[in-house]
């Protein structure tokens, strides 16, 4: 694999970057990766979706020029998007997980599909914008539990409401792409990614932030389904695949426009109380579990991607391994916990994935 540093650092330098969702945990670690190589980042997002946050702990404000906040005002968003007059837009802000989404469909959709639909409008009217990352989801795909990983081709779908607003956006994306943007140089791809670990998430109802909140405090996390299936990789994989893609589009047009699967290799797809068993072994002491056995809303059972497109035809692979990840993740989280510098370790964390071979 060509080398990232060089690689990211001579293209992204000086870049004018769009980010949304930068307050979010993976949308703060593309901001602080971005600010690395040099990028003019403005940034548009609401206030920081957990407390604490990764956006706040590492100082993600210093790093960015922020330019607005809900992704649901069309209004506001064309403003911040034709005043920055970026060169590259990668849209992450969205509500992202699967069981609020219940409480609050409503809400979910109208951010997950309008917020797209209101930025790719945005778009349409900026001429400047040369190339843009649309970040859905794995849960994207209509799924009937066979274990079959999904490629790009396989129909939408989605069960539950969140599920469902990733496959709206992707639809809303295409239509967008063939309406408008098939006929000039804006081109335009949606992103795939699997279950996403790495420190500085801090989101309810997920299984890493979870456990560190339960073995921070002395008491066993509660696990809610230990033979689902997840393909688990370190949030800079995805990332490393967005920006390279979206080098692609800028240079390439209209030949690398569609949808992408960023997922780890098959050995990575592990079950929930594998990691389980994993990461409280890294944690040491205090680590701790039980079964939750009350009755739960319906979360998809086996979920797995079908990566050939993006090693093929974009040449990217993952650099790290199921244990890689976890023993990164488990690493920030213990700096975090011990009150350490942890925007230095999620620098340092981002310098040596890049060196990884």
């Amino acid at each position: 694999m060509e080398d990232l540093v060089v690689m990211f650092s001579n293209f992204y330098s000086g870049k004018r970057v769009f980010l949304t969702g930068h307050t979010g945990f993976k949308g703060a670690w593309l901001a602080l990766w971005l600010e690395q190589m040099g990028a003019q980042v403005a940034a548009y997002s609401l206030e920081p979706p957990s407390s604490p946050s990764l956006w706040s702990l590492a100082n993600v404000e210093g790093s960015v020029k922020r330019v607005g906040g809900d992704i649901n005002n069309a209004a506001d968003i064309s403003a911040a998007v034709r005043s920055f007059k970026p060169e590259i837009v990668i849209h992450m802000a969205a509500q992202s997980l699967v069981r609020p989404s219940y409480d609050n469909p409503l809400e979910t959709l109208n951010t997950n599909v309008m917020g797209t639909a209101n930025l790719l409008e945005a778009i349409r009217h900026t001429p400047h914008v040369r190339s843009v990352i649309i970040v859905t989801s794995d849960k994207c795909y209509e799924n009937q539990e066979t274990g079959t990983p999904f490629v790009e081709s396989d129909p939408m779908g989605g069960h539950d409401p969140y599920s469902a607003s990733k496959g709206c956006a992707e639809l809303v994306t295409a239509s967008y792409v063939n309406s408008f943007f098939r006929q000039n140089s804006t081109a335009v791809a949606t992103v795939r990614a699997g279950n996403v670990i790495g420190g500085g998430d801090f989101a309810v109802d997920r299984l890493i932030p979870d456990m560190v909140r339960a073995f921070k405090a002395g008491n066993p996390v509660h696990i809610r389904s230990p033979h689902a299936t997840r393909p688990w990789q370190h949030v800079l994989e995805p990332l490393s695949g967005y920006l390279r893609l979206a080098k692609s589009l800028f240079e390439e047009g209209q030949e690398y426009v569609g949808a992408w699967n960023f997922g780890p290799a098959k050995e990575s797809v592990k079950t929930v109380g594998e990691v389980v068993t994993f990461f409280s072994d890294l944690w040491g002491e205090g680590a701790a579990h039980q079964i939750d056995q009350s009755e739960q809303p319906h979360e998809a059972k086996l979920l797995g991607l079908d990566c050939s497109k993006v090693n093929n035809e974009l040449g990217w692979k993952p650099k790290t391994d199921f244990e890689k990840a976890m023993e990164m993740t488990a690493e920030w989280y213990k700096e975090w916990a011990n009150a350490g510098d942890v925007r230095s370790k999620t620098i340092k964390q981002i310098a040596e994935f890049e060196a990884l071979k």
